[in-house]
């Protein structure tokens, strides 16, 4: 089979295409045949050694594909050679075949392809683990997403109106709230233009906002916490800036405030069931026509270096996904 390799840590543009053996399933998993692999902030990082789970060299990036089963190991779980289905795979994905155990694996409902499959599973169990578990937000609250028109963000103005929230998004230009405006935003911030704190005091009277989804870190988390209200979350998502900020923690005490942290993928290990029904919901609102996941390019297998450098660069609103043509 044709993958794209990491043969040594390094930027994007050094992966290279060669012919690898086919993976063959342990019992507990499948073997997937990829058609389409999501693009995620993480396979910048794994690339250069800089993320949480270091694989051993050479392997592929790629943390969530869609595809069809083509075997299954004798302790996989009901799925079956032919099923239609999306994965987490960590690492693996820009490649014509990956291994998965089936804990990770989900049917892909009737009506989604497998590209939007490959865009959906991170951004919005992400998004969704992060509003529900750990933000607890309700219906009426204020909900604030910074990085809005990025894939995870626009998931969570997607979620966040879903759940009955007001909408605040916040990105770095014009292009990128209209973007978000799209999705459902009752509100814009211009945060290249104008002060994240000073919009977010002008916009809730003073009161400032419930819940604060931010995957972006660096000094807009530094004037997020300020605009928390009383009894607000400021949810920890990630650091596309590349800058992980300090917390003052007397913020948090004046404003009976939780910075919480979110991690998906540990907690899709740890409640398998909660992550479970999380996934019926996101379906059902998806065949609702609440959520319309955004895949703003696609590349084929030998172009995956380009589409992680594209992220990398955060030029991408939405989703970018590898297809792999068969």
């Amino acid at each position: 089979m044709k993958a794209l390799l990491c043969k040594a840590l390094g930027p994007a543009r050094d992966l290279v295409l060669e012919e690898v053996a086919s993976p063959v399933p342990k019992k507990n998993e499948i073997l997937l045949d990829v058609h389409a692999a999501g693009v995620n902030f993480p396979d910048t990082l794994i690339i250069e050694g800089k993320y949480q789970f270091k694989p051993p060299l050479p392997f592929s990036p790629g943390a969530e594909a869609a595809g069809v089963v083509a075997a299954v190991g004798e302790k996989a779980g009901a799925f079956k050679v032919g099923d239609r289905v999306m994965a987490l795979t960590g690492w693996g994905a820009f490649a014509e075949q990956v291994a998965v155990p089936f804990y990770n694996v989900l049917p892909i409902p009737a009506g989604m392809d497998f590209t939007t499959a490959a865009a959906f599973g991170m951004t919005y169990g992400t998004s969704m683990h992060a509003l529900t578990q750990r933000g607890q937000l309700k219906a009426g609250e204020t909900l604030l997403v910074l990085g809005a028109s990025g894939g995870v963000g626009l998931a969570a103005v997607e979620i966040g109106k879903a759940l009955g929230a007001r909408v605040i998004a916040a990105a770095s230009s014009a292009e990128k709230l209209a973007i978000a405006k799209a999705a459902g935003a009752d509100e814009l911030v211009d945060y290249s233009q104008a002060s994240l704190k000073d919009e977010i005091k002008r916009l809730t009277g003073g009161q400032g906002v419930d819940v604060i989804y931010d995957p972006v870190g660096g000094e807009l988390f530094d004037q997020a916490v300020r605009g928390l209200a009383w009894n607000g979350r400021l949810l920890v998502v990630g650091f596309a800036s590349g800058t992980i900020p300090q917390l003052p923690v007397n913020l948090a005490l004046l404003k009976g405030a939780a910075v919480v942290g979110v991690f998906w993928g540990a907690f899709a290990q740890r409640q398998p069931e909660d992550n479970a029904a999380n996934f019926r919901q996101l379906f059902a609102w998806h065949a609702e026509g609440k959520l319309k996941p955004l895949v703003s390019q696609t590349y084929a297998l030998a172009e995956g270096g380009a589409a992680i450098e594209r992220l990398a660069q955060r030029q991408a609103a939405g989703k970018l996904v590898v297809t792999v043509q068969r």
